[in-house]
């Protein structure tokens, strides 16, 4: 992934805005009709491992992904948003994951898209390549996709694949939603530090704590991804034309 620091930042959803949690969505999302409408969770709705698989069975749907490094707990944490156990399969080797799946958030319709783990060091170098090529091309060619939900281990400080990982998303124009995961395993002060150590990179973001163990930011990670997923697509600006002298 390309690194260039000459582009603007993309937009950034932060853990500020969580407290939209409860508004209308739109037509983008299927309408509940119960008077109070049940707990969201996820469905498993089809496993890729191909760069073939993946665009003939991609939905003409709502989408989010879910990217991060290799052992950064999306298994985990797709486990918790679901609140079943053996949804998505846990391992403890780290790059253990090579597919794509998607799963369907309910009851409001749109697809969580987990991407498999990148920076994992002791794969093969023709496996990275060929895993970096699906990756990238889901972001670019997803035409419905309407954030990378951006998964960072609250223990670490900024990886260099997850800043690879922001300036592609910078490059292609892709919102963001940052989140902290393991949370738990880190203290206020610590959260806050990383949080601050981030910001930068991210416009300003705030990039929300989340544990999948404790529950904590649950709820407001559902409420991130149900308004980027729900809301209607920002309006991007055009690109500017070029002036007279570059022509």
């Amino acid at each position: 992934m390309n690194s260039p620091s000459d582009r603007t930042s993309p937009p950034v959803a932060s853990a500020d805005d969580a407290a939209s949690f409860g508004r209308a969505p739109s037509s983008e999302c299927a309408p509940s009709l119960e008077k109070t409408p049940p707990a969201p969770t996820l469905e498993l709705a089809a496993t890729l491992f191909t760069l073939e698989q993946l665009r003939a069975a991609v939905p003409d749907a709502v989408q989010l992904a879910l990217a991060g490094r290799s052992n950064v707990g999306k298994s985990s944490l797709i486990n918790a948003l679901a609140r079943r156990r053996q949804l998505a399969k846990i391992s403890a080797t780290p790059g253990k994951t090579r597919s794509v799946n998607l799963f369907r958030a309910l009851p409001d319709g749109f697809y969580l898209t987990d991407l498999p783990g990148y920076g994992y060091a002791r794969r093969g170098k023709e496996e990275r390549r060929a895993w970096g090529t699906l990756i990238e091309t889901y972001l670019r060619e997803t035409k419905r996709l309407r954030a990378v939900v951006l998964l960072l281990d609250c223990r670490l400080p900024p990886q260099a694949a997850d800043r690879a990982m922001v300036d592609f998303a910078r490059v292609h124009r892709l919102s963001l939603l940052p989140v902290l995961t393991k949370a738990d395993k880190c203290n206020q002060r610590e959260r806050s530090a990383r949080q601050k150590e981030w910001a930068p990179m991210l416009g300003g973001a705030s990039a929300l704590p989340v544990s999948a163990r404790t529950g904590l930011g649950l709820p407001a990670l559902w409420a991130l991804l149900r308004e980027a997923a729900c809301s209607a697509p920002p309006e991007m600006p055009s690109p500017e034309p070029p002036s007279p002298a570059a022509r």
